[in-house]
């Protein structure tokens, strides 16, 4: 009797369309399970438990996304640190290197940290850092309080 087995491309092919066959039948089921009633306080935008105050198209600041930017470049960096110490630790290269593979390895990481520094002082020198902080100025209010007491309280409770 002659057997046929599956190439390793079938196989293969076996199981992504196992997993996509698992992952429909787990939405669908889901959908029928779960109970559906949308009501607005569900409906609502919701933001670090704020309540939206204005339209979501509104004009950001650009340094958002440049402290952003800088805070996932240097993210990235240090996740090269972690496969560089695994490999460089190799303690059977040290050996057959007499010690050369360690001091290769440590300069080749200062001179990778002494660019990120670089990078970063390029950042901090230019002022992408800097944060203007805002001046608010108070608003005027139409009240039948004179506006005397108002700064009389307020020298009153004023921290010194």
């Amino acid at each position: 009797m002659d057997q046929q087995y599956l190439s390793a491309f079938g196989e293969i092919l076996l199981y992504i369309v196992g997993g996509i066959v698992f992952v429909l039948v787990t939405f669908l089921v889901s959908r029928f399970v779960r109970p559906h009633r949308p009501n607005p306080e569900k409906l609502s935008t919701y933001e670090s438990g704020e309540e939206p105050i204005t339209a979501a198209w509104t004009q950001f600041n650009i340094r958002f996304y440049i402290v952003a930017l800088i805070f996932l470049l240097f993210e990235v960096e240090i996740v090269f640190l972690f496969p560089w110490a695994t490999i460089f630790a190799n303690e059977e290269l040290i050996r057959e290197t007499n010690g050369a593979w360690g001091w290769f390895s440590l300069v080749e990481m200062i001179i990778f940290i002494v660019v990120l520094a670089l990078g970063l002082a390029y950042a901090w020198v230019n002022g992408h850092l800097d944060w203007i902080k805002p001046d608010p100025n108070p608003t005027e209010v139409k009240s039948v309080v004179p506006r005397e007491l108002y700064d009389a309280i307020n020298e009153k409770y004023k921290r010194k």
